[in-house]
Protein backbone atom coordinates (compact mmCIF):
# COMPACT_ATOMS: atom_id res chain seq x y z
CA UNK A 1 0.00 0.00 0.00
CA UNK A 2 1.42 3.84 -0.76
CA UNK A 3 1.67 6.67 1.60
CA UNK A 4 1.55 10.56 1.07
CA UNK A 5 4.02 12.38 1.68
CA UNK A 6 3.41 15.97 2.76
CA UNK A 7 6.48 18.88 2.20
CA UNK A 8 5.04 20.15 5.22
CA UNK A 9 6.77 23.76 4.69
CA UNK A 10 4.30 26.21 3.59
CA UNK A 11 1.44 23.61 3.11
CA UNK A 12 -2.17 25.15 3.22
CA UNK A 13 -3.68 21.60 2.63
CA UNK A 14 -2.62 19.61 5.45
CA UNK A 15 -5.72 18.89 6.79
CA UNK A 16 -7.42 17.82 3.39
CA UNK A 17 -4.64 15.77 2.87
CA UNK A 18 -4.90 14.01 6.69
CA UNK A 19 -8.55 13.70 5.80
CA UNK A 20 -7.93 12.17 2.35
CA UNK A 21 -5.57 9.45 3.60
CA UNK A 22 -7.34 8.72 6.72
CA UNK A 23 -10.28 7.86 4.40
CA UNK A 24 -8.52 5.23 2.27
CA UNK A 25 -6.08 3.86 5.30
CA UNK A 26 -2.62 5.61 4.24
CA UNK A 27 0.18 6.27 6.44
CA UNK A 28 0.60 10.23 6.08
CA UNK A 29 4.11 11.52 6.71
CA UNK A 30 4.07 15.50 7.70
CA UNK A 31 7.73 16.28 7.02
CA UNK A 32 9.46 19.56 8.15
CA UNK A 33 12.08 21.13 9.94
CA UNK A 34 9.70 21.73 12.76
CA UNK A 35 7.32 24.00 13.72
CA UNK A 36 4.43 21.59 13.45
CA UNK A 37 1.43 20.34 15.75
CA UNK A 38 1.56 16.84 15.80
CA UNK A 39 -1.17 15.32 14.72
CA UNK A 40 -2.99 13.29 17.00
CA UNK A 41 -3.96 10.95 13.80
CA UNK A 42 -2.52 7.62 14.59
CA UNK A 43 -1.98 7.35 10.45
CA UNK A 44 -0.11 10.92 10.09
CA UNK A 45 3.70 10.73 11.23
CA UNK A 46 5.05 14.03 11.85
CA UNK A 47 8.80 13.66 10.68
CA UNK A 48 11.27 16.86 11.90
CA UNK A 49 14.36 16.89 9.65
CA UNK A 50 17.45 18.96 10.85
CA UNK A 51 17.49 22.33 10.27
CA UNK A 52 19.13 22.77 6.88
CA UNK A 53 18.60 23.36 3.02
CA UNK A 54 16.50 20.86 1.29
CA UNK A 55 16.79 18.09 4.05
CA UNK A 56 13.09 17.47 4.56
CA UNK A 57 12.87 17.45 0.43
CA UNK A 58 16.22 15.17 0.68
CA UNK A 59 14.07 12.70 2.82
CA UNK A 60 10.78 12.20 1.07
CA UNK A 61 12.66 11.59 -2.35
CA UNK A 62 14.78 9.05 -0.85
CA UNK A 63 11.68 7.06 0.43
CA UNK A 64 8.60 8.31 -2.06
CA UNK A 65 8.45 5.87 -5.23
CA UNK A 66 5.91 4.11 -6.66
CA UNK A 67 2.37 3.60 -5.54
CA UNK A 68 3.37 7.05 -3.23
CA UNK A 69 1.78 10.51 -3.69
CA UNK A 70 4.07 13.20 -2.37
CA UNK A 71 1.85 16.34 -2.34
CA UNK A 72 4.45 19.80 -3.05
CA UNK A 73 5.20 23.37 -4.15
CA UNK A 74 9.29 22.84 -4.79
CA UNK A 75 9.69 21.80 -8.17
CA UNK A 76 13.28 20.47 -7.82
CA UNK A 77 11.28 17.75 -5.18
CA UNK A 78 8.82 17.56 -7.47
CA UNK A 79 11.38 16.18 -10.06
CA UNK A 80 13.05 14.33 -8.05
CA UNK A 81 9.32 12.42 -7.03
CA UNK A 82 8.30 12.14 -10.72
CA UNK A 83 11.70 10.44 -11.36
CA UNK A 84 11.54 7.49 -8.78
CA UNK A 85 7.95 6.89 -10.14
CA UNK A 86 5.57 8.79 -7.19
CA UNK A 87 2.64 10.77 -8.17
CA UNK A 88 3.42 14.44 -7.19
CA UNK A 89 0.69 17.10 -6.46
CA UNK A 90 0.66 20.70 -6.07
CA UNK A 91 -0.95 22.61 -3.24
CA UNK A 92 -3.66 23.60 -6.03
CA UNK A 93 -4.10 19.98 -7.62
CA UNK A 94 -1.89 20.34 -10.51
CA UNK A 95 -0.16 16.99 -11.03
CA UNK A 96 3.29 16.60 -11.62
CA UNK A 97 4.29 14.79 -14.77
CA UNK A 98 7.01 13.20 -16.31
CA UNK A 99 5.31 15.15 -19.59
CA UNK A 100 5.32 18.63 -17.42
CA UNK A 101 8.22 18.59 -15.45
CA UNK A 102 11.57 19.44 -17.55
CA UNK A 103 9.21 22.68 -18.76
CA UNK A 104 8.47 23.69 -14.73
CA UNK A 105 12.21 23.66 -13.86
CA UNK A 106 13.26 25.23 -16.74
CA UNK A 107 9.81 28.10 -15.94
CA UNK A 108 11.37 27.90 -12.70
CA UNK A 109 15.10 28.79 -13.70
CA UNK A 110 13.75 31.49 -15.84
CA UNK A 111 11.63 33.27 -13.35
CA UNK A 112 14.94 33.34 -10.78
CA UNK A 113 16.77 34.78 -13.25
CA UNK A 114 13.93 37.40 -14.40
CA UNK A 115 13.57 38.03 -10.65
CA UNK A 116 17.90 38.53 -9.98
CA UNK A 117 17.81 40.90 -12.87
CA UNK A 118 15.43 43.15 -11.28
CA UNK A 119 17.17 45.60 -9.35
CA UNK A 120 14.60 47.31 -7.65
CA UNK A 121 12.84 44.28 -6.46
CA UNK A 122 9.50 45.51 -7.68
CA UNK A 123 6.66 42.84 -8.65
CA UNK A 124 6.80 39.74 -7.47
CA UNK A 125 4.42 38.03 -4.91
CA UNK A 126 1.57 35.21 -6.56
CA UNK A 127 -1.65 34.86 -6.26
CA UNK A 128 -3.70 34.19 -3.30
CA UNK A 129 -4.84 30.41 -2.56
CA UNK A 130 -8.41 30.42 -2.92
CA UNK A 131 -11.54 28.53 -1.90
CA UNK A 132 -10.87 26.89 -5.71
CA UNK A 133 -7.39 25.95 -5.31
CA UNK A 134 -8.12 23.75 -2.21
CA UNK A 135 -10.82 21.92 -3.99
CA UNK A 136 -9.28 21.18 -6.86
CA UNK A 137 -6.50 19.82 -4.31
CA UNK A 138 -8.93 18.02 -2.77
CA UNK A 139 -10.13 16.15 -6.48
CA UNK A 140 -6.92 15.81 -7.38
CA UNK A 141 -5.52 14.05 -4.12
CA UNK A 142 -8.45 11.97 -4.14
CA UNK A 143 -7.95 10.93 -8.12
CA UNK A 144 -4.02 10.25 -7.24
CA UNK A 145 -4.60 7.99 -4.36
CA UNK A 146 -7.54 6.19 -6.15
CA UNK A 147 -5.29 5.50 -9.20
CA UNK A 148 -2.06 4.86 -6.96
CA UNK A 149 -4.18 2.01 -5.48
CA UNK A 150 -5.46 0.49 -8.99
CA UNK A 151 -1.79 0.46 -10.18
CA UNK A 152 -0.28 -0.67 -7.14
Amino acid sequence: MGALYLDADACPVRAEAERVATRHGWTMYVVSNGGLRPSANPLVQTVIVADGADLADMWIAERSGPGDVVVTGDIPLAAKCVATGARVLRHNGTAFTEANIGQQLAMRDLMADLRAANPLGTGGGGKGFTKADRSRFLDALEREIRTAKRNG
